[in-house]
Protein backbone atom coordinates (compact mmCIF):
# COMPACT_ATOMS: atom_id res chain seq x y z
CA UNK A 1 0.00 0.00 0.00
CA UNK A 2 1.08 3.50 -0.87
CA UNK A 3 1.61 6.42 1.10
CA UNK A 4 1.76 8.93 -1.65
CA UNK A 5 -0.49 11.63 -1.66
CA UNK A 6 -2.78 11.53 -4.38
CA UNK A 7 -4.21 14.88 -6.21
CA UNK A 8 -7.32 15.97 -8.38
CA UNK A 9 -6.67 19.05 -10.53
CA UNK A 10 -10.11 20.31 -11.67
CA UNK A 11 -11.05 23.05 -14.22
CA UNK A 12 -13.74 24.93 -14.41
CA UNK A 13 -15.15 27.12 -17.26
CA UNK A 14 -16.89 27.09 -20.90
CA UNK A 15 -14.34 28.54 -21.88
CA UNK A 16 -11.93 26.06 -21.48
CA UNK A 17 -14.37 23.34 -22.79
CA UNK A 18 -15.06 25.49 -25.91
CA UNK A 19 -11.69 25.65 -26.53
CA UNK A 20 -11.40 29.59 -26.24
CA UNK A 21 -8.22 29.56 -24.12
CA UNK A 22 -6.03 26.81 -23.40
CA UNK A 23 -5.56 25.51 -19.92
CA UNK A 24 -2.24 26.43 -18.97
CA UNK A 25 -2.81 26.26 -14.87
CA UNK A 26 -3.15 21.90 -15.05
CA UNK A 27 -0.04 21.56 -16.56
CA UNK A 28 1.97 24.18 -14.21
CA UNK A 29 -0.15 22.74 -10.38
CA UNK A 30 0.52 19.14 -12.06
CA UNK A 31 4.63 20.06 -12.08
CA UNK A 32 4.53 21.78 -8.52
CA UNK A 33 2.43 18.91 -6.83
CA UNK A 34 4.88 16.13 -8.39
CA UNK A 35 8.00 18.65 -7.13
CA UNK A 36 6.64 18.32 -3.12
CA UNK A 37 5.52 14.39 -3.07
CA UNK A 38 1.89 14.63 -4.30
CA UNK A 39 0.74 12.68 -7.58
CA UNK A 40 -1.51 14.36 -9.99
CA UNK A 41 -4.10 11.26 -10.43
CA UNK A 42 -6.52 13.06 -12.75
CA UNK A 43 -7.75 16.11 -13.97
CA UNK A 44 -11.00 16.94 -14.34
CA UNK A 45 -12.93 19.97 -16.71
CA UNK A 46 -16.23 21.00 -16.14
CA UNK A 47 -17.72 24.22 -17.56
CA UNK A 48 -19.96 26.78 -15.23
CA UNK A 49 -23.16 24.71 -14.78
CA UNK A 50 -23.80 24.01 -10.80
CA UNK A 51 -24.51 20.23 -11.01
CA UNK A 52 -21.46 19.53 -12.94
CA UNK A 53 -19.19 21.03 -10.75
CA UNK A 54 -20.69 19.86 -7.47
CA UNK A 55 -20.65 16.24 -9.20
CA UNK A 56 -16.70 16.62 -9.92
CA UNK A 57 -16.07 17.76 -5.85
CA UNK A 58 -17.94 14.81 -4.83
CA UNK A 59 -16.28 12.25 -7.35
CA UNK A 60 -13.22 13.99 -6.46
CA UNK A 61 -13.11 13.84 -2.45
CA UNK A 62 -14.44 10.18 -2.69
CA UNK A 63 -11.22 9.66 -5.05
CA UNK A 64 -8.11 11.73 -3.65
CA UNK A 65 -6.84 13.31 -0.56
CA UNK A 66 -6.02 16.95 -2.13
CA UNK A 67 -7.83 18.68 -4.59
CA UNK A 68 -6.96 21.93 -6.65
CA UNK A 69 -9.98 23.74 -8.17
CA UNK A 70 -9.18 26.67 -10.90
CA UNK A 71 -11.54 29.17 -12.45
CA UNK A 72 -15.18 30.19 -11.69
CA UNK A 73 -14.22 32.70 -9.07
CA UNK A 74 -14.85 35.76 -11.10
CA UNK A 75 -17.68 38.56 -10.56
CA UNK A 76 -19.31 37.68 -13.69
CA UNK A 77 -23.40 35.72 -13.30
CA UNK A 78 -21.24 32.59 -14.81
CA UNK A 79 -18.97 32.36 -11.85
CA UNK A 80 -20.84 30.35 -9.86
CA UNK A 81 -18.31 28.63 -8.24
CA UNK A 82 -18.01 30.27 -4.44
CA UNK A 83 -21.80 29.55 -4.13
CA UNK A 84 -21.35 25.90 -5.21
CA UNK A 85 -18.44 25.56 -2.54
CA UNK A 86 -20.77 26.78 0.07
CA UNK A 87 -23.79 24.49 -0.89
CA UNK A 88 -21.55 21.00 -0.84
CA UNK A 89 -19.23 22.30 2.40
CA UNK A 90 -23.19 23.03 4.28
CA UNK A 91 -22.37 27.13 4.90
CA UNK A 92 -22.90 30.30 3.32
CA UNK A 93 -21.37 32.95 2.01
CA UNK A 94 -20.37 36.50 4.22
CA UNK A 95 -17.80 39.20 3.52
CA UNK A 96 -14.97 38.55 4.66
CA UNK A 97 -13.06 41.56 6.05
CA UNK A 98 -9.52 41.40 5.43
CA UNK A 99 -10.55 40.31 1.42
CA UNK A 100 -12.96 43.06 1.32
CA UNK A 101 -9.66 45.59 2.50
CA UNK A 102 -7.60 43.29 -0.31
CA UNK A 103 -10.07 43.79 -3.09
CA UNK A 104 -10.56 48.00 -1.97
CA UNK A 105 -6.65 48.30 -1.84
CA UNK A 106 -6.94 46.82 -5.55
CA UNK A 107 -9.12 49.08 -7.24
CA UNK A 108 -7.93 52.20 -5.41
CA UNK A 109 -3.94 51.45 -6.16
CA UNK A 110 -5.55 51.69 -9.78
CA UNK A 111 -7.43 54.74 -9.90
CA UNK A 112 -10.44 52.58 -10.08
CA UNK A 113 -14.07 53.04 -8.45
CA UNK A 114 -15.09 49.84 -7.19
CA UNK A 115 -18.48 48.76 -8.24
CA UNK A 116 -21.12 45.75 -5.64
CA UNK A 117 -19.79 43.12 -8.48
CA UNK A 118 -15.97 43.84 -7.13
CA UNK A 119 -17.17 44.15 -3.75
CA UNK A 120 -18.90 40.70 -3.64
CA UNK A 121 -15.31 39.30 -4.88
CA UNK A 122 -14.91 39.24 -1.09
CA UNK A 123 -17.51 37.38 -0.06
CA UNK A 124 -16.68 34.42 0.86
CA UNK A 125 -17.62 30.46 2.27
CA UNK A 126 -17.64 31.03 6.00
CA UNK A 127 -15.83 27.76 6.77
CA UNK A 128 -13.08 28.26 4.00
CA UNK A 129 -9.77 29.36 5.34
CA UNK A 130 -8.81 33.06 3.36
CA UNK A 131 -6.21 32.92 0.74
CA UNK A 132 -5.57 36.52 -0.15
CA UNK A 133 -4.93 37.37 -3.87
CA UNK A 134 -2.84 40.52 -4.00
CA UNK A 135 -2.43 39.74 -8.03
CA UNK A 136 -6.24 40.35 -8.59
CA UNK A 137 -9.83 40.27 -7.28
CA UNK A 138 -10.41 36.82 -6.74
CA UNK A 139 -9.19 35.13 -3.15
CA UNK A 140 -8.67 31.44 -3.27
CA UNK A 141 -10.07 29.24 -0.71
CA UNK A 142 -9.08 26.16 1.61
CA UNK A 143 -11.03 24.02 3.20
CA UNK A 144 -10.77 21.32 4.84
CA UNK A 145 -13.19 17.94 5.37
CA UNK A 146 -12.45 14.31 6.20
CA UNK A 147 -8.86 15.31 6.58
CA UNK A 148 -8.96 15.93 2.94
CA UNK A 149 -8.16 18.97 1.75
CA UNK A 150 -9.96 20.83 -1.31
CA UNK A 151 -8.22 24.51 -2.32
CA UNK A 152 -10.28 26.88 -5.22
CA UNK A 153 -7.89 29.51 -6.81
CA UNK A 154 -8.62 31.86 -9.79
CA UNK A 155 -8.56 30.31 -13.11
CA UNK A 156 -6.28 33.46 -14.32
CA UNK A 157 -2.92 31.87 -14.30
CA UNK A 158 -0.64 34.72 -12.78
CA UNK A 159 -3.19 34.85 -9.74
CA UNK A 160 -3.31 31.10 -9.90
CA UNK A 161 0.35 30.59 -9.76
CA UNK A 162 1.27 33.57 -7.19
CA UNK A 163 -1.58 31.76 -5.03
CA UNK A 164 0.08 29.00 -5.42
CA UNK A 165 3.35 29.92 -4.42
CA UNK A 166 2.77 31.75 -1.67
CA UNK A 167 -0.01 29.89 -0.24
CA UNK A 168 -0.50 26.73 -1.25
CA UNK A 169 2.33 24.71 -1.69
Amino acid sequence: MSNTVRAEIITIGDEILFGHILDTNTQWIGNELTAIGILPARKTSVGDKYEEIMEAFTRALERYEVVIVTGGLGPTRDDITKQTLCDFFGTELEIHPEALQQVTEFFAKRGRGMIEANRLQAALPKTCRYLPNYWGTAPGMWFEKDGKVLVSLPGVPYEMKELMTHSVL
